[in-house]
């Protein structure tokens, strides 16, 4: 109920994971992967492991040192504090979404462009509803492949980052694909 009525609370790491975090940083790495329980656990449970899989095989060789936190209680925003710690140029957070929009085990993947804490839903981009009933988990790869190589090229990512990944062949899916 608390993780309810204080969202707040899953915007920051607790003292705890955030000595870990620093505790276990190696040298800063190219993308932080976050996969967050959000507002459904069932979402990451049954989505992030097929959509890493493909994201691994689409994303070939652009991005090494990949780095992956998986966090309880999470929200978006705590994508950029963890992005920020392992000094990742890009973090991509696999979030549950809100339960009702569609479903009640849709995964949402949120990009961050240098990521670091107070970095506004505005500087992100987000592709929803990832799930074989919704967006397949190809077709999310290579969406986000997409917006990881334009947000490298281009130093930004959210409102000022527009998905062209249909005008540019790299993915057939226009459907439940939006920026944030």
């Amino acid at each position: 109920m608390e993780y309810l009525l204080r969202p707040d609370l899953g915007r920051a790491l607790d003292a705890e994971s955030l000595e870990k975090l620093r505790e276990s940083r190696g040298s800063a790495c190219g993308l932080g992967v976050v996969i967050g329980d959000g507002l459904s656990a069932a979402a990451p449970a049954r989505h992030a492991v097929p959509l890493l899989r493909e994201l691994q095989t689409a994303r070939g060789s652009n991005w090494t040192n990949v780095t992956t936190v998986v966090a309880n209680h999470a929200r978006v925003a705590l994508g950029d504090e963890i992005g920020e710690l392992l000094g990742a140029e890009a973090v991509v957070v696999l979030i549950g979404e809100r339960p009702g929009l569609s479903s009640p085990d849709s995964l949402g993947v949120y990009l961050t462009w240098a990521p670091r804490a107070g970095r506004t839903d505005a500087e992100r981009n987000c592709i929803s509803n990832v799930r074989p009933e919704g967006l397949a988990y190809t077709e999310a790869a290579r969406r986000l492949v997409y917006l990881l190589g334009e947000a490298r090229r281009l130093k930004l990512s959210g409102v000022a980052l527009k998905d062209d990944s249909e005008a540019s062949g790299k993915t057939s899916e226009k459907r439940l694909a939006r920026s944030c």
